[in-house]
């Protein structure tokens, strides 16, 4: 107990729980050693070095009330010392901090400290409704015992889509279907583990929500998520499901899958049937799936893309026996948008790729200036967008955040003009991307680089945001698939961090496309793990 430790260790742990209470940014800041070696851990991960912690406690809005029911101390040495507090919280349910102290300068001064929250139900910065299942799928299929993580767009029988936002899901009618896209990942076994989270209208790629919280990354703490499918990704980053349905228009699938070290597929435009799903802009908008692995990637895309696994899958496509070109290009421009670290990396990969004993041809192509597809698109997407929403916008003037609210604004703005010579432009530049993937796959980094903080301001947020969507609107013009696979892992300043690259195909070439990038991921990193055993499937044979 308390009475065991040395009166100045107690009073600066009674300091720190007074700060702990009041929510006091800067005397918790100066309870905590300075310096790069400080270490904070819980279990949404590991943080290292004064400023990162303290960078993530001035977003967490501080702890729910509690008293300090037992303290435990261990004397280390004569200037170290360990302490081990049990809470117990107002709202019910109890939690631990374990902290070293250690004594610099005549301070006691917190070095490393592991917290353990009280239990929650939920994390409702990613769910917003869950299960055990929330909805269970068939009970054999290729896709058995796995969990969807869905996003708060599709439509889903008896519920509401809520988009991001509360106002929203109070004005919104009750579904009487479930989306296609739902019901196909059902058919095939998934249960449905809830409905998550996504940026307001899904028109964001940061994956922030100024209603309920930045869903955390799985991959990087302290780090933004990525959105829009922030919600899915996390759940998936973090183990809580094992598949994110997602939807990707400017690449709210690839970005999120970069940031979190998943796999993400962004379907050929229209290969996916969108009924039952919230618009945003429809030219761009299209289905996709995030994954921890390339296999469930795969028998995912096999099922929900084949001609005998969906039922609504466009026949144009589907084409389960293309095999794509073993061709490699990376467009010039796209590479030159990465951070000089990242382009580094990516370069080393491509080196490795060249030493492989069956490597593919890589060339250097010119998509165009990004500027040139990603500032039409921008036009047509706020036009198609203020077309959707604009009357509900209207409606409840400030029932939106500050971030999208100003793109709506700017979206109502756009002039039936512009948006006709936005998509003239549009034109020219898909044509000529679809004419580069006639015959290779486009290879590049996904992003500029690894997730920013959450707690990032300023200019440099929004140069990251520009060249991000330069970086992943090409395709999205073209309306081509396109898989991020985590193949970068770069530094940063909240640690090592991820970083996807993108293969990008000719349209309805989704599932060789996969096939393709699992086979370059098994080249650069053989493993010596075999893939997750297939489920067994009583149902209709795959072609």
């Amino acid at each position: 107990m308390t009475a065991s430790m040395p009166p100045d260790l107690l009073a600066a742990f009674e300091d720190y729980e007074r700060a702990i209470a009041a929510d006091d940014l800067e005397a918790l800041d100066a309870a905590f050693a300075p310096g790069p070696a400080t270490m904070r851990a819980d279990a949404a991960g590991l943080l290292v070095g004064h400023d990162v912690i303290s960078s993530f406690r001035s977003t967490r809005g501080g702890v729910p009330e509690r008293v300090i029911e037992r303290v435990e101390h261990r004397r280390l040495g004569p200037d170290a010392a360990l302490v081990v507090a049990l809470s117990r919280y107002a709202i019910g349910g109890t939690g631990t901090q374990t902290q070293l102290w250690e004594r610099i300068e005549g301070r006691w001064l917190i070095t490393a400290a592991h917290v353990t929250p009280r239990a929650q139900a939920l994390d409702r910065s990613i769910w917003r409704s869950v299960g055990d299942p929330l909805w269970q799928g068939s009970w054999d299929g290729p896709l058995a015992g796995r969990t969807v993580a869905v996003k708060d767009l599709f439509a889903l029988k008896g519920y509401r889509i809520g988009a991001g936002n509360p106002t929203y899901l109070e004005t919104a009618r009750v579904e009487p279907a479930s989306a296609p896209a739902v019901v196909d990942l059902l058919r095939a076994g998934a249960s449905l583990r809830g409905i998550a989270r996504t940026d307001e209208l899904a028109y964001s790629v940061a994956g922030d929500n100024p209603h309920h919280g930045t869903p955390p990354n799985g991959a990087l703490p302290g780090a933004l998520p990525g959105g829009s499918s922030s919600g899915p990704a996390s759940a998936v980053a973090t183990g809580q499901a094992d598949i994110g349905l997602a939807t990707d228009t400017a690449g709210s699938v690839r970005v999120p899958a970069s940031y979190q070290g998943l796999w993400g597929l962004r379907t050929t435009h229209g290969l996916v049937p969108r009924q039952g799903l919230l618009p945003l802009a429809q030219s761009f908008d299209t289905v996709g799936w995030l994954t921890r692995d390339g296999h469930t990637l795969q028998r995912i895309a096999d099922w929900c893309l084949s001609y005998d696994g969906s039922e609504s899958t466009e026949s144009v496509y589907g084409e389960s026996g293309v095999e794509l070109p073993w061709r490699l290009a990376v467009p010039q421009e796209v590479l030159a948008a990465a951070d000089p670290a990242t382009a580094e990396a990516f370069e080393a990969l491509l080196a490795a790729v060249q030493e492989l004993p069956d490597a593919p041809p890589v060339d250097l192509v010119s998509i165009g200036d990004l500027a040139g597809y990603a500032d039409p698109f921008r036009l047509v997407q706020g036009a198609e967008a203020w077309r959707n929403h604009g009357e509900w916008v209207r409606a409840h003037p400030h029932a939106l955040g500050a971030a999208v609210a100003e793109r709506m604004r700017a979206a109502a703005e756009v002039t039936a003009a512009v948006e006709a010579q936005a998509r003239t432009d549009l034109a020219d530049r898909a044509d000529h991307l679809r004419g580069l993937v006639a015959g290779t796959v486009l290879i590049a980094p996904t992003v500029p680089g690894p997730a920013p903080s959450r707690t990032a301001t300023g200019d440099g947020v929004a140069d990251v945001r520009t060249r991000t969507l330069r970086m992943t609107t090409p395709a999205s013009v073209a309306g081509l698939p396109t898989v991020s696979l985590p193949l970068l892992t770069l530094p940063s300043e909240l640690g090592p961090a991820p970083v996807g690259v993108c293969l990008t195909s000719r349209a309805g070439t989704d599932i060789a496309l996969v096939r393709l990038a699992r086979r370059l991921a098994d080249l650069l990193h053989p493993s010596s793990v075999p893939a997750p055993p297939r489920p067994p499937h009583h149902g209709r044979s795959r072609s």
